[in-house]
């Protein structure tokens, strides 16, 4: 058995579940847990979660899933790696401003003893600087609601200490995203706002 997540948009849900019909024959679906499952014929399942930690507890059947995908008056998201920042405020599926940012931090050197030790200084201060940088404009730019994050878990869980973006709700799902940049942030926006189904082939 192998497992895969993938995001799908809400308008193709009802395609998407149709095809894994295709693939794996007859499904019957049941909800629980606030997500929507089926067992196909084969023994392959899924399961299909709504963006932004939403509980679904209607029929269980992929046009009523479908139809329950809500987007957030505001949201917002923040990506972060290495010298790089991208932070988006939502208004439903509409940007309302964003910031995308790269600060230069210092890559990984052979050198060993002294030279070492200072290339090793210099690039956490260059890491901290980038972060605090980020962190600044995730506080000017974002202002309610939940918040989607991905890119590099450290770094995300360094700039979210900022005690002026403590108050937001973090949820799923965590995009594992490249160095941000705007078609990498428009990407982490569809999928941020696209359903999150997990499937198990057997």
């Amino acid at each position: 058995m192998d497992t895969v997540t993938v995001s799908v948009p809400a308008p193709r849900v009802e395609r998407w579940v149709a095809n894994f019909e295709t693939r794996h024959g007859p499904t019957a679906y049941d909800v629980r847990g606030g997500a929507l499952f089926g067992t196909a014929d084969d023994g392959s399942t899924l399961e299909a979660r709504l963006p932004f930690a939403g509980a679904y507890d209607g029929p269980p059947e992929a046009a009523a899933f479908a139809a329950a995908v809500a987007t957030p008056g505001e949201w917002g998201v923040l990506l972060v790696r290495k010298g790089g920042f991208a932070v988006a405020r939502m208004a439903g599926a509409a940007m309302v401003e964003h910031k995308i940012g790269q600060r230069h931090v210092q890559g990984r050197t052979k050198a060993g003893g002294q030279s070492q030790q200072r290339f090793a200084r210099r690039r956490d201060n260059q890491a901290r600087q980038a972060n605090e940088a980020a962190a600044d404009h995730a506080a000017r730019i974002l202002r309610r609601g939940p918040l989607v994050t991905g890119g590099d878990h450290v770094a995300v869980d360094e700039v979210l200490l900022d005690p002026r973006l403590r108050t937001f709700t973090v949820v799923e799902p965590w995009l594992p995203v490249p160095d941000p940049r705007r078609a990498v942030l428009d990407q982490a926006i569809r999928d941020a706002a696209s359903v999150r189904v997990r499937v198990v082939n057997a």
